[in-house]
């Protein structure tokens, strides 16, 4: 590539970064935190379940959603971070978008076998409640144009939504990432601003047949990009702030108001003992447009994960049986 021709593209090392890097190697915090976000998302979509409630949905604001954009904004800025340093923009950016075309795909086979086994469940057993309980009935009266929106995202059975929201973050995410390596702090309060944009004006995205999307991807990006900034350089500027015994104080108020607020929006019996305005002031707290509420309830849970689990936590840097026996049988190779 000649001198001067798409600057913009070659590797970022040459211009000085506002960030910093994770340390190198694995943190399995993220594993682990990603792992119970996966194990809560799936026993919460299980309907009289018993065991559903050990998640966090049922004594908070947020749930595992925001953990899991959280972590996947963090780990794909991780990632692709350093691979857009090193390589540039137009390298980081096709890897980020072969990432999402990858994810799309998985929809896809997903939603096909989704319906088709609805549809078999139905037809055998007579039923057609199940049609309308997974919001397939469209499916069958016009299966072309119904498969037609799946395809562009548009439309989406019950409990797939999550798949279609991380798709879009991460075909915006080059150009995300490529501002927060510049200017981490302004790209926050910019993803803030569109935030509070989308609350305001009601931007969302059309579903089909009708309404909007469930997880309103112009308000939940916040978290996205959240996760990002606190992978390069954002967690080293807020542990002044968690290590803040008045802020720790204060979180911990917040959570158990918000537990108060959980359960009193489950029982009404709990709710008939809170004043009314306060209960109908803050239940139900709004998911689609990530209440202001369940992101504040998810940063205090970050802050107290971070106090109670930190990096060099024994645990997690302790090398597992694997890593040692590879470890031992490398150095005496070695010395061999």
């Amino acid at each position: 590539m000649a001198e001067g021709r798409f600057a913009w593209a070659r590797p970022l090392r040459k211009v000085p970064m506002p960030i910093t890097l994770p340390p190198e190697g694995r943190d399995l915090r993220l594993d682990f935190l990603r792992g119970l976000a996966n194990w809560a998302i799936f026993l919460d979509h299980i309907p009289d379940n018993v065991v559903n409630w050990i998640t966090t949905r049922n004594y908070g604001f947020s749930d595992a959603a925001e953990l899991f954009i959280f972590i996947s904004g963090y780990t794909a800025s991780f990632v692709y971070g350093k691979m857009m340093l090193e390589r540039g923009m137009i390298v980081a950016s096709t890897r980020v978008l072969r990432r999402a075309w990858q994810i799309y795909v998985a929809y896809v086979f997903l939603f096909v076998i989704y319906i088709t086994a609805i549809s078999y469940l139905s037809e055998k057993y007579d039923d057609p409640h199940y049609l309308e309980m997974f919001n397939i009935m469209g499916f069958i009266n016009h299966p072309a144009e119904t498969v037609y929106e799946g395809l562009i995202l548009k439309f989406r059975p019950v409990n797939m939504d999550v798949l279609p929201l991380y798709i879009v973050l991460m075909v915006g995410f080059p150009l995300a990432l490529w501002a927060v390596l510049r200017k981490p702090n302004v790209t926050l309060f910019a993803s803030a601003a569109l935030y509070f944009a989308a609350r305001h004006f009601g931007w969302n995205f059309p579903a089909y047949p009708s309404g909007v999307w469930y997880f309103n991807p112009f308000a939940w990006q916040f978290l996205f990009v959240f996760g990002g900034w606190f992978a390069l350089g954002g967690a080293p500027q807020s542990q002044r702030l968690f290590a803040s015994r008045s802020v720790v104080a204060l979180g911990i108020t917040y959570l158990l108001f918000s537990l108060v607020m959980t359960v009193a929006g489950q029982f009404p019996a709990a709710a008939a003992l809170l004043p009314s305005w306060l209960d109908n002031a803050v239940n139900p707290v709004d998911k689609t447009n990530l209440s202001p509420l369940r992101v504040l309830h998810f940063m205090v849970l970050v802050m107290l994960v971070l106090r109670v689990l930190p990096r060099d936590w024994p645990v997690s840097s302790r090398p597992s049986p694997a890593r040692r026996s590879y470890a031992d049988s490398s150095r005496s190779k070695c010395s061999a």
